[in-house]
């Protein structure tokens, strides 16, 4: 197999860093909102960011539906690749999920949902005090935590493949492959 079709491209490199810059950030944010809030309009920014990772990940989802990801190394045992096939379609449904469920539940607040303060954002026919509003605030707030720690087991493995196993794993979705 070529080293080209080792590595990811740079569409799907693109996406995978900006997307995930940006979910950084929303966790960030999503969680430290209060004290934030004292200094700028983090819950405006925050559900800004979210509309963008849905736009982002629906983009990046038909671009990963019809270019299948490059194969890990021979070497990285089958558990292990179907664990992060697993872990890569988690993502993906939270990638979706996460700014649907905040989407839902920010439509029955008071304040206009607006794209970085650029224009409106539809809302949601939704009643606050709802039991679909209340789900997806639970499941907005549990999701967030999930997502939270499962991307601290998906840099610690990259980073123990890069590393430790020194594989090659990393390198896939860091840079294009040598003459690509």
């Amino acid at each position: 197999m070529t080293e080209a079709l080792l590595h990811y491209n740079r569409v799907a490199r693109t996406l995978h860093w900006t997307i995930g810059a940006l979910v950084l950030t929303n966790l960030i944010l999503g969680i430290f909102h209060d004290p934030l809030g004292e200094l700028f309009p983090a819950m405006p920014i925050h559900k800004s960011i979210g509309f963008l990772v849905l736009a982002l990940s629906l983009c990046r989802l038909a671009w990963r539906l019809t270019h299948p990801a490059p194969p890990l190394p021979a070497s990285v045992p089958g558990w292990e690749q179907r664990a992060a096939r697993g872990l890569h379609w988690t993502f993906y449904a939270l990638m979706i999920a996460m700014p649907l469920t905040g989407w839902i539940f920010s439509s029955a607040g008071k304040y206009p949902l607006s794209f970085f303060f650029l224009f409106d954002i539809p809302k949601f026919t939704v009643e606050k005090g709802s039991p679909i509003v209340a789900g997806a605030h639970s499941a907005h707030v549990v999701l967030g935590f999930l997502w939270a720690a499962l991307l601290v087991g998906h840099v610690g493995a990259a980073l123990r493949h890069h590393f430790i196993l020194r594989n090659g794993v990393l390198t896939r979705m860091w840079r294009s492959a040598p003459g690509a």
